[in-house]
């Protein structure tokens, strides 16, 4: 058949929509902007073409427009959400022109690549879900492109005859994965190196820009799960730690990197309690950990800087886990180092001077005593400010002048950050601190969620004899907001999810499959490896044997495929297939064709033995020849008989 061969209607809509299913999973992962500029695109494309070809000079523009797009809106930066994209972009106008047989064949194979591209960005089970059923669709209408070659175009796209060839290639590739899965070495980094993201997902920073939090905070996608061994802290002590921030600019709160290498700054933790526990965390391209406050140990693989933050070598591309002990502490950091101190006292100059001078009053009114000026602050904010996610967004030089002396409302990077200046125009060294607050118990599972919509910041304040000690201003005002649970903002949703109950079960439920996920797939690690071969009586191995014994697996997977694949090649002619399969139905009966009898001697000699089938099979057998041997014959009248060959089935005699 020529490379152009003309698809019939339903081959072209089934390769559309297959290449339609591919991308359905790379955009449900991409910036939710992005995904949709996408899909409306694939859609608007879809349309255009769906019943001749679009120009060529259009499909040229189509495709630098959406470039240009995608670049424009990851900011121009390249990265693997944003390759992803490109990806996703060139799926879907490719409709544009799949009208013959070769375009309809490189739709469903570049297809393919979205799947595997939704993997670099995660590799949780609705990925794996919607893959699948990618790959699923993909080998159907890759053979429905063969038969399409072949010149049978009456066969359904879906059929019991197809899914059994394609449960046939599943299972004979299903050998190869595990080996893949089980066998190829764990090792700390990858053999290849993927660029990192251009968006970075959402999560903690070194910094605290205005505005930037309202996503955060409005993201229930979750940011870690975590494991106690043994005793729980009350709600009122969940804070966990995230990146400390020292320096402020009038407008942006960061963190110095300088401060990463110095060593933790000591503590004297309470002799109880104290709390064990594991974290799984969430990829979030960022290298800051957070522990409930105040991590005493650093975890394996990780470091903790002067401000007891932790810090990953590499960014959490990831699923990892973490196991910390925290406890409250008595003193932490008694001593502050005058660079330090130099530090936690910095202001920009000509920066919110109604902020400054009322430090100073305070100062004046306070003497010596610094934990009078805190009180006297969180009483201010207690009595006359207010807790909301709708605060103006000022950005000037007198941005804490306005909300302290304004419109005194706001959430907590307002609360943080003010109450910082105010405290340090008094000259009490004081922080921002970052990170999250509070948790979600899952009754299912046991363990507790924290979501990224829990993302909080508060403030340290360092007190003689005492050392850094946590206030936290919003708390002050809005206690309700810091401490809820899930199931408290589950309770007053009237949204979708408003109606599944005060405790969202399905929410639980989704949660604890999504852990047992990342448990059984993601969190299959080199120890776990080590303990599955332990198991079966093989000991350590290096990772050159473990290589060496993945690549024999592989070679066994290979052979068994390449064995069963040569024990039955398929017949191209659809006709023929139809034949060799009834005289196969016959075979089983006893009645097999010799190879040295024709199809009419073959046919007459069944008659004879079973006369109730001689009518119809020598009929069909009378067709068949003249379909093979004679011209003139139609396609439809060969797709006729190949239908009645197919649906012929030999009368079983009663014993």
């Amino acid at each position: 058949m020529p490379a152009r061969t003309a698809l019939d209607p339903a081959s072209r809509h089934a390769a559309v929509a297959t290449g339609a299913v591919c991308l359905l999973p790379l955009l449900l992962h991409l910036p939710p902007t992005m995904g949709a500029a996408l899909a409306a695109t694939a859609a608007a494309v879809a349309a255009l073409a769906w019943r001749r070809p679009v120009p060529q000079l259009v499909r040229v523009l189509l495709a630098v427009a959406a470039i240009a797009a995608v670049l424009s809106l990851s900011g121009f930066r390249l990265g693997r959400d944003t390759g992803s994209a490109l990806l996703a972009a060139m799926i879907a106008i490719k409709p544009a022109e799949t009208f013959a047989l070769r375009d309809a064949r490189s739709l469903v194979g570049f297809g393919l690549f979205a799947p595997f591209a939704t993997f670099l960005l995660d590799q949780g089970p609705l990925a794996l879900g919607l893959g699948l059923v990618a790959v699923l669709l993909a080998l159907a209408t890759l053979q429905r492109l063969a038969d399409v070659e072949s010149g049978d175009t009456a066969a359904p796209l879906l059929s019991r005859r197809t899914a059994v060839s394609i449960g046939r290639l599943v299972l004979l590739g299903l050998p190869l994965a595990l080996a893949a899965f089980w066998l190829f070495p764990r090792l700390g980094a990858p053999l290849w190196g993927v660029p990192d993201r251009a968006l970075a997902r959402p999560g903690l920073s070194d910094e605290m820009r205005p505005g930037e939090w309202l996503d955060l905070l409005n993201d229930e996608s979750p940011a870690l799960r975590a494991d106690f061994d043994g005793p729980t802290p009350p709600m009122s002590a969940m804070y966990w730690r995230g990146p400390v921030l020292w320096l402020f600019d009038g407008a942006v709160w960061t963190s110095p990197r300088g401060l990463r290498f110095i060593p933790p700054a000591p503590v004297d933790p309470v002799a109880a309690p104290r709390w064990r526990y594991t974290i799984e965390v969430e990829p979030t391209d960022r290298r800051q950990l957070v522990a409930l406050d105040v991590p005493l140990d650093v975890p394996a693989g990780a470091s903790m800087a002067v401000d007891r933050v932790v810090y990953t070598p590499r960014p959490l591309s990831s699923l990892t886990r973490w196991r910390f002990e925290s406890a409250p502490v008595e003193e932490f950091q008694p001593d502050l180092p005058p660079d330090l101190r130099a530090l936690a006292l910095q202001l920009p100059n000509g920066f919110n001077p109604r902020t400054l001078a009322l430090g100073r009053q305070w100062r004046r009114e306070a003497g010596r005593d610094d934990a009078a000026i805190v009180q006297r602050a969180l009483a201010w904010i207690r009595a006359e400010f207010a807790y909301t996610l709708d605060a103006p967004l000022v950005e000037d030089r007198a941005s804490i002048d306005a909300f302290l002396f304004g419109y005194q409302a706001g959430y907590c990077e307002h609360f943080a950050g003010s109450f910082v200046v105010l405290m340090r125009a008094a000259g009490i060294p004081a922080r921002v601190v970052t990170g999250y607050v509070g948790g979600y118990r899952n009754p299912i599972g046991g363990y507790w969620v924290v979501r990224r919509s829990d993302a909080h910041a508060w403030v340290e304040v360092w007190l003689p004899a005492q050392g850094w000690t946590r206030v936290d201003p919003t708390a002050a005002v809005a206690p309700e907001r810091i401490y809820d649970t899930l199931s408290d903002r589950a309770s007053a949703d009237t949204g979708l999810l408003g109606g599944l109950g005060s405790d969202a079960p399905l929410r639980d439920v989704g949660d604890f499959l999504r852990r047992g996920w990342n448990d059984l797939v993601l969190g299959f690690d080199a120890q776990r490896q080590d303990r599955m071969l332990q198991s079966i009586g093989i000991d350590r191995l290096g990772a050159a044997r473990l290589g060496a014994l993945f690549g024999g697996a592989c070679a066994v997977a290979l052979l068994v495929m390449l064995w069963f694949s040569a024990r039955g090649p398929r017949e191209t002619d659809p006709l023929l297939r139809a034949w060799h399969r009834l005289v196969a139905r016959y075979a089983s009966l006893g009645l097999a064709r010799a190879p040295h009898e024709t199809a009419q001697d073959w046919a007459a000699r069944v008659a004879q033995a079973r006369p109730e089938a001689s009518e119809a099979l020598l009929a069909l057998t009378r067709r068949f020849t003249e379909a093979r041997y004679a011209p003139g014959h139609t396609a439809d009248e060969r797709a006729a008989l190949v239908r009645d060959l197919r649906a012929h089935r030999p009368t079983r005699r009663n014993r």
